[in-house]
């Protein structure tokens, strides 16, 4: 038996709906300004009593130098125990402002375009170096497949003799 077909009914079209009138916005001056409620809470005062939940010993614990108002050690103070700083062995000196030199192999000369001058300047732009005011030094890792004219860069012995055999010219680097 052949179930009878439903039938489809055709929606009514909707009316469209009447928008809301927006509520007028009140004139906002500098005197009508306030904070939104909630959005900010007293600061908290302490050792004001017991009630305050802070009262008493203020959250600096019980007694003693940490309890104090500029009650602090400075770094390094183990309590009056001889400090660590005092009881290791002193040697020798450190000169604060020894600049060690900045290392670049012969192998990345390759990067520096043909027939440039290799100069502190060159070395910077080519990225090889942080400061082209500091000291440089080339050393001999790595082969040198092109001639290079060097100057004002401090270069080793194994770098002097790669860069000589393959055609290239080292001006010696005046003392500073």
């Amino acid at each position: 038996m052949a179930k009878p077909k439903a039938k489809t009914r055709a929606r009514p079209k909707r009316k469209p709906r009447a928008k809301a009138p927006r509520p007028e916005l009140p004139h906002i001056t500098l005197s009508s300004l306030r904070r939104p409620p909630g959005s900010h809470r007293a600061r908290i005062r302490k050792g004001r009593g017991p009630g305050s939940g802070i009262g008493k010993t203020a959250g600096r614990g019980g007694k003693g130098q940490t309890a104090r108002t500029g009650g602090q050690t400075r770094p390094g103070f183990e309590g009056g125990q001889m400090p660590l700083i005092r009881r290791i062995p002193k040697r020798g000196f450190t000169n604060p402002f020894k600049q060690p030199a900045q290392v670049v192999n012969v192998r990345h000369l390759g990067k520096l375009a043909e027939g440039v001058e290799v100069t502190p300047e060159t070395l910077f732009g080519a990225g090889l170096v942080r400061r082209p005011d500091r000291p440089i030094k080339l050393l001999g890792m790595g082969d040198v497949q092109r001639k290079f004219s060097v100057k004002g860069v401090t270069v080793s012995a194994s770098a002097r003799s790669k860069i000589e055999q393959a055609g290239g010219t080292i001006a010696s680097l005046s003392p500073r």
